[in-house]
């Protein structure tokens, strides 16, 4: 009988163990976690009871709430809401959260950490809760610029601006774009319908181009980190010949590469790797390339920040650059092809690695959080992420990127802005063939930075099917992401 009842105890003890463990874990190691999960609608509904702090854009709120005579006390409304809703994201009783309303959503609603004592306050004092707001880096003119190019053109597709200097982003743009008032309604039945209706389109507006989705293949901007790993290993100089035939067929391999142009990079027997950068030439960077380790292009990108966890607070989608298995794959993975893809954050960042004399920033969105009584609570700084190259190596390859823009023939020339020295880089990228065997449309970048003597923004343009048989599949429809490119640096320039 003792045997028996010790049995029992022992065994109702060690489950009080499990149960003690368990709640622990949720109520303090979990807790901050299971709190801001999107889907948890305890959340998104307790938060109805808080006058949620506004999102701002240069000191005008972008998000907010408005009271109301209901019982959830407060609507989120956003003004303009297609505009800036890559940043917002949107605040949904059904939906959850997205953006920064779900990166912030502690500062948002008076939760964080540092608000604490504030909380305390507010509670011995009555004064009713209320969250601090989210003052954005966005600068309103580069955004303005650059949704309204990608609007005027029809364009599907996403632009980033960053400041190399301090890594403050100061556009981010995806379009097409929904307005995130359609999903904050009170009522749940027009959310859903909403919901529906948007996740149900084509084009897929809920998806954050800019920073997640399905990535792109970048195509020729992939050089610049080519010609990095080739520069910063002494493999190259900008001034190394290469072999400059028209076509080259690829080592144990069927398939034929050909410059853009389908002719050979500039004139002569050889080219060197400037004016392969200048005139975006396929063949001298593929063969430059094979002469390397096969590792070495996908360990550059690591440093530029592929394959590395990032958020802006906003989570980002890794960009990808695997190591290539044969000289076949090392060829087309180093003009961008094959397995290598981005978003075009990672491309801005690049450029303004390259900008910045090689020091790559980390890339920000939130500048400030202020309290409801206008203290700034916390404050984000510029904060160096990583030396990818040396400073002279990026001098070098500004350089090139310079002369792709100052050349009158040079791909990037198209977004010269006068007065200024501006560095840019085209690309396209191939996205396969359909079932007749013909090429299916195109996905059209640029990237650069203003001014290359004291660089104040780096962009980086994508148009997702914007070559095919609108552009008569040409690969030199250069000048329709190099536009958007330079309205949004003559913003910045000009604001």
């Amino acid at each position: 009988m003792n045997k028996q009842l010790k049995f029992l105890s022992r065994t109702v003890f060690g489950m009080f163990l499990i149960l003690f463990a368990s709640v622990t874990m949720i109520q303090f190691v979990n807790a901050d976690e299971l709190r801001n999960n999107p889907l948890n609608q305890r959340t998104i509904k307790n938060g109805y009871k808080v006058e949620r702090g506004s999102i701002l854009v240069d000191g005008d709120p972008i998000a907010f709430s408005s009271p109301t005579n209901d019982t959830f006390r407060y609507l989120r409304g956003y003004d303009p809401g297609g505009l800036y809703a890559p940043v917002t994201g949107y605040y949904s009783r059904q939906q959850g959260m997205t953006g920064l309303e779900l990166a912030m959503n502690k500062e948002l609603t008076g939760n964080a950490d540092g608000q604490f004592f504030t909380r305390i306050q507010n509670t011995l004092n009555g004064v009713k809760p209320q969250g601090s707001s989210i003052d954005t880096t966005i600068n309103p003119q580069a955004q303005q610029a650059a949704f309204d190019a990608m609007q005027e053109f029809g364009f599907e597709g996403a632009v980033v601006a960053i400041e190399p200097k301090t890594g403050r982003i100061l556009a981010l743009v995806s379009t097409p774009t929904y307005d995130p008032n359609l999903l904050s309604s009170n009522d749940d039945s027009e959310i859903i319908a909403n919901y529906k209706t948007l996740n149900a389109e084509e084009l897929r507006p809920l998806v954050n181009r800019a920073i997640a989705g399905d990535l792109y293949h970048p195509g020729s901007v992939y050089k610049l980190v080519t010609a990095a790993a080739a520069i910063e290993s002494g493999a190259a100089t900008p001034s190394t010949e290469f072999p400059n035939p028209a076509s080259l067929t690829l080592p144990q391999a069927s398939s034929v590469m050909r410059n853009s142009n389908l002719l050979t990079c500039g004139d002569g027997s050889k080219a060197t790797l400037e004016t392969s950068i200048v005139y975006s030439c396929n063949i001298p960077i593929a063969e430059m390339a094979m002469d390397m380790d096969r590792t070495a292009v996908p360990k550059m990108a690591r440093e530029f920040g592929f394959e590395q966890e990032l958020s802006i607070p906003i989570e980002v989608t890794p960009s990808v650059s695997p190591v290539p298995r044969d000289k076949a794959q090392v060829a087309l993975a180093s003009i961008g092809q094959l397995d290598v893809r981005t978003t075009p954050l990672q491309v801005a960042m690049v450029s303004a690695a390259i900008a910045n004399g090689g020091e790559l920033m980390t890339p920000q969105l939130v500048d400030r959080v202020i309290a409801p009584d206008l203290r700034v609570e916390q404050e984000f700084g510029p904060e160096l992420l990583n030396e990818p190259i040396s400073a002279d190596t990026a001098q070098a390859i500004a350089g090139m990127m310079e002369k792709g823009v100052s050349e009158p023939t040079g791909y990037a020339h198209a977004s010269a802005i006068d007065g200024v020295r501006v560095a840019g880089k085209t690309g396209t990228a191939q996205t396969g063939e359909d079932a007749n065997g013909n090429d299916l449309p195109y996905t059209l970048w640029y990237t650069g930075f203003a001014p290359v003597d004291d660089p104040k923004v780096a962009v980086a343009v994508v148009i997702a099917n914007g070559g095919g048989s609108s552009f008569d599949f040409q690969g030199n429809s250069s000048e329709l992401p190099t536009a958007v490119g330079k309205r949004v640096m003559e913003a910045v320039l000009n604001g």
